[in-house]
């Protein structure tokens, strides 16, 4: 399975403007700038974007783990806080911090702690910074 988004930027990395578009068309040339990034501009930006999808996956993953193990929750929440830090010259996305909070009835301690453990692990986007990075860069 391949998905796909698209990025177009014009102009320069401070005062330049940006639109995100996905596969799906739930992004549809969603705006994004330096603004959006790194100070307060309402608006999208990629680290927002990565914690959105790993609160999913992760928060999906447990949900099946919880169905293997025969439980049902009720309610599963995930935060994801995705920190970037500077690096160098640059930047790097140095963490992403989930946090969880569930109602599964009948389900101990331990046995949510194992579960959720498995699901943080086993999540892909959890995967995603071990990843092999391909580049096929043209300019035109």
């Amino acid at each position: 399975m391949i998905r796909k988004a698209k990025a177009v930027w014009k102009g320069t990395g401070r005062d330049g403007t940006g639109q995100l578009s996905s596969e799906s068309g739930v992004l549809a040339e969603t705006p994004y700038s330096f603004k959006t990034r790194f100070e307060s501009e309402k608006g999208t930006n990629p680290e927002e974007l990565i914690a959105a999808a790993h609160a999913g996956c992760f928060t999906m993953a447990l949900a099946f783990g919880l169905q293997l193990a025969g439980f049902t929750p009720d309610e599963l929440s995930t935060e994801a806080a995705v920190t970037l830090e500077p690096e160098g010259k640059g930047f790097k996305i140095g963490k992403s911090a989930l946090t969880l909070r569930a109602k599964v009835p009948n389900l101990n301690e331990a046995d949510f702690a194992r579960i959720a453990g498995e699901a943080e692990k086993n999540c892909p986007v959890s995967k995603v910074l071990n990843a092999e990075i391909t580049l096929d860069a043209k300019v035109t």
